[in-house]
């Protein structure tokens, strides 16, 4: 019992970050003297496509980073958020890696960091922490897909709803979350009037409510009922990949196996 306790209590003691909880003793043990934490704030930049990424960030608790497309019409476009489930900057990299999109801060607060070359090293040695980031480059790969598809195949109000789940979800609020219609829009790639509109149709309805900053849901079944199910998708997916690190519920605690 004294054992478990200890165990537990180690666990906890990391940063908020689910894929690094889900780590061994071991293998955290082998990143723990390079690990930091910093506070961000919303819209701090990470990376600037073509940056050398030199370091791995990992969203903690509440805190989300978003990856940005820059296009030809000087509007960005964004394509995932990643939030205590993950890590963006070189998760998989060896050597020099230039970052291809511009990555930002969405929700401020925590974020655990790692120099790349560290968590490089860390590998070498441990071939089951190789692995967890294999994993996990395989689940946000699956998440790039999905946001493909649903871009190409959704409505906005579709993918609206399931937005603002995916955000409820990753901050671990359970009724509003942090969002501008200057936010959303840019989610969505669209206009911010286009937006706010689809927000009012929603309000309406009595889904939710707009607060100056944030979104307040007030049904969110009737939420779901009018998000697509690629965000299930996503999930499902992780589970299968990488059971327990995607947050559906409390964050969990016990390291990964194998």
């Amino acid at each position: 019992m004294d054992a478990r306790i200890d165990k537990a209590s180690e666990v906890d003691s990391r940063p908020a970050n689910n894929l690094l909880r889900r780590l061994s003793q071991a293998d955290y043990a082998l990143l723990a003297p390079h690990v930091t934490v910093e506070n961000t704030a919303a819209n701090d930049l990470l990376y600037n496509p073509g940056d050398d990424v030199q370091v791995v960030h990992f969203p903690c608790g509440p805190s989300l980073a978003t990856f940005l497309v820059p296009n030809e019409d000087g509007r960005d476009v964004e394509t995932i958020l990643v939030g205590r489930e993950g890590a963006v900057g070189g998760i998989v990299s060896e050597g020099f890696l230039p970052a291809y999109t511009r990555i930002c801060v969405k929700f401020g607060g925590p974020f655990a960091r790692v120099n790349v070359a560290r968590l490089e090293a860390a590998k070498q040695r441990s071939t089951s922490l190789r692995h967890v980031f294999a994993r996990y480059a395989d689940c946000m790969l699956a998440q790039i897909f999905q946001s493909t598809a649903c871009n190409a195949i959704h409505s906005i109000e579709q993918r609206t709803a399931k937005w603002i789940l995916a955000a409820m979800e990753r901050t671990g609020d359970e009724n509003s979350v942090p969002l501008t219609h200057e936010q959303l829009a840019t989610l969505l790639g669209v206009g911010r009037s286009y937006a706010s509109r689809v927000l009012q149709s929603f309000r309406a309805e009595g889904v939710l409510e707009t607060r100056r900053g944030s979104i307040l849901v007030r049904n969110r079944d009737g939420l779901r009922l009018r998000a697509c199910l690629c965000n299930d998708a996503v999930k499902m997916h992780f589970e299968e990949v990488l059971r327990g690190v995607y947050p559906t519920a409390e964050p969990s605690s016990s390291p990964v196996r194998g």
